[in-house]
């Protein structure tokens, strides 16, 4: 009988080979765990991705473990089809496809075709966004500044976004915007307050924003009836300015009778005169964002928001943040834009023009995150049943020609689900200094009537090539 003994000098090159494979797949998890993928999700799609490419861990981690990303979030879409009743593609399929899309355009190798790409109106830009061959990803857009990370992953070649990300607004020149603790009177300010105000009996000073309560609940969400109320305004919550700085905007010698702004309520929030610690329940927006969200590229719009964690409703999200400009500032950079120059929709500070006889041009302010600005600047628009709503939040001054705009959904949100607040555009206003774009929102209750016509025009002409009566071979899609 013939024994065979153990070969020891091929062992242990085996078992530094399961080692180092080990090792391999913990860097691997620890990659999508800062991308707020959990590693239950990553497990599958790992081990099919190396059986596809016959244990070759270079194809996956190459650019920071784009690969791997980008076939996680195609087996979510393709999930998420099926669930739906739609007939989707076998997984490894959609990762060999997606495969041959990155081997296209590695900047140390000759792209086999450079796919040529029609621009899209984008949400978030009153401008064209044109596509790009390469892929753009980042880790982390903040650079830095704010206490999470937030990636950009671009999963159609994009152009890359050109702008500076800050986490404060910074007045942009002519603002007024003027700090100081002898702004804040001891009345709008809790000095003797300590630790935490929510766990106080009786309610402190900052609490009279919001009617003597404070608008946060104990786990830092709004409460859901001052949220409610913020949500479905009355008919009647408008106010008019005596001299409205819009329409002075638009016409200085003859400006016409304001057409009304939203009354909106108010959260105000401790500061630096207030006793209490950073900590303080009553701290929410300074503190900035905390939950995990992503900028993601999408086939329509442009650039959008989205996060991975499940959100309940009365989450805080993020504020906008940007260049605080006055009214003539920022229709002066309007006429100095070129056509197809990218930006952003500003955001007007009007909650409070109506409290005033006459803003003077350095109080009227707006704020536009073209150019400086933080995550919010990606946030799409989407008409009336938008699941963030703005409120305007008061920090480090009484007066409410200058707050900031702090975002709060408005329902629970699924993970991954694309995260939209409504501009408050009126696509009819043809005179209104900011134009608005083409909306591409899809919603059923869409106020842009340019936008229902084509959609109507495409929606019978679709219906005329189903039935037969137009030239054959033609596709059309719905636009969304």
């Amino acid at each position: 009988m013939t024994t065979h003994k153990k070969d020891s000098k091929t062992s242990a090159p085996r078992a530094q080979d399961l080692n180092e494979q080990k090792q391999k797949v913990e860097k691997a998890y620890s990659a999508m765990a800062d991308l707020g993928i959990s590693t239950e999700v990553v497990k599958p799609v790992l081990k099919n991705l190396l059986n596809l490419y016959d244990g070759n861990w270079e194809l996956i981690e190459e650019d920071k473990y784009r690969t791997l990303a980008d076939a996680i979030f195609e087996s979510s879409d393709d999930k998420k089809s099926i669930a739906e009743g739609s007939t989707s593609s076998n997984m490894n399929t959609v990762t060999h496809k997606k495969r041959r899309k990155i081997i296209q355009v590695e900047d140390d190798m000759e792209p086999i075709a450079k796919p040529t790409c029609p621009a899209v109106q984008s949400d978030n830009s009153n401008s064209l966004v044109k596509r790009n061959s390469k892929f753009h990803n980042d880790n982390d857009i903040t650079r830095g500044t704010e206490k999470i990370k937030i990636p950009l992953i671009d999963e159609i070649g994009l152009e890359p976004p050109k702008f500076l990300y800050i986490p404060q607004n910074i007045s942009y020149q002519e603002a007024y915007v003027h700090f100081s603790t002898a702004r804040i009177s001891d009345g709008d300010c809790c000095l003797k307050c300590t630790g935490d105000c929510l766990s106080r009996r009786v309610p402190c000073a900052c609490s009279c924003e919001t009617g003597g309560e404070f608008a946060y609940t104990s786990k830092g969400l709004l409460r859901e009836e001052f949220l409610d109320a913020c949500i479905e305004p009355k008919k009647h919550d408008h106010f008019y300015c005596q001299e409205c700085p819009l329409e002075k905007f638009k016409n200085d010698n003859n400006p016409e009778p304001c057409k009304g702004h939203v009354l909106r309520k108010f959260i105000k929030e401790c500061w630096r005169k207030c006793g209490c610690t950073m900590n303080c329940g009553n701290r929410v927006v300074q503190r900035g964002p905390t939950c995990k969200l992503q900028v993601f590229s999408t086939e329509d719009k442009g650039w959008a928001v989205r996060s991975t964690q499940y959100l309940p409703k009365g989450s805080f999200i993020c504020e906008y943040v940007g260049e605080i400009l006055t009214n003539t500032e920022l229709y002066e950079r309007n006429n100095r834009s070129q056509v197809n120059e990218r930006h952003t929709y500003p955001v007007l500070l009007d909650a409070d023009w109506g409290s005033e006889q006459g803003l003077e041009d350095d109080e009227a302010l707006c704020l536009d995150a073209t150019h400086f600005g933080n995550v919010a600047r990606f946030i799409n628009h989407r008409c009336s049943d938008s699941n963030l709503i703005e409120i305007p939040v008061e920090i480090e001054t009484p007066h409410h020609h200058y707050y900031h705009i702090a975002f709060f959904t408005k329902r629970d949100i699924d993970p991954f689900e694309e995260l939209t607040w409504d501009y408050g555009i009126d696509f009819a206003d043809v005179d209104h200094p900011i134009k608005a774009f083409k909306c591409q929102c899809a919603s059923p209750h869409c106020r842009d009537v340019r936008r229902k016509a084509e959609i109507k025009k495409k929606d019978s002409r679709g219906k005329r090539i189903a039935s037969g009566s137009t030239s054959r071979g033609l596709n059309f899609k719905q636009v969304h």
